[in-house]
């Protein structure tokens, strides 16, 4: 499994960083209450396994107001996109949905983290007609599995 957690930080990273570090409130001694990158909005951290190629963790980092996205996602700019245009991207399938009877193979993805201020534990899979229409949809925050994709 490759793991995309890089030591290094990006430039954009480390500017975004620098700026949530200045916003972050002070203890009484001085400093930041805590890693600023913890309290940002809109941080997810997405495992991925038995995908294939694709398999890995990749750290994600979108602002949805100035447009910028950093991380050791492979593509943070689309998959920021696709995350912020889904509405509500972790929501699971409704336990009443009708879901065909397909299976998309054995990948899973989960993700942790904070989107819009709010924690995150999500899991998706691709085990009915439902779970592959939820993982397509946040292509390619998530990998496009067998040329299938949002």
């Amino acid at each position: 499994m490759r793991t995309r957690l890089a030591a290094a930080a990006l430039p954009l990273a480390a500017a975004s960083a620098l700026g949530l570090a200045a916003a972050a409130p002070a203890h009484a001694g001085g400093g930041t209450a805590a890693d600023p990158r913890l309290q940002h909005p809109y941080h997810v951290v997405i495992t991925v396994t038995d995908s294939g190629e694709d398999d890995g963790t990749y750290e994600l980092y979108c602002d949805p107001v100035s447009g910028l996205s950093y991380g050791q996602h492979p593509e943070p700019g689309a998959a920021c996109d696709a995350l912020l245009s889904s509405g509500q991207p972790f929501e699971p399938v409704s336990s009443d949905a009708l879901c065909t009877y397909m299976y998309g193979g054995p990948a899973r993805a989960h993700v942790s983290g904070t989107w819009a201020g709010e924690p995150v534990e999500a899991a998706f899979t691709r085990d009915n007609g439902c779970e592959i229409d939820r993982w397509n949809r946040l292509v390619p925050a998530l990998p496009r599995i067998g040329g299938e994709g949002a």
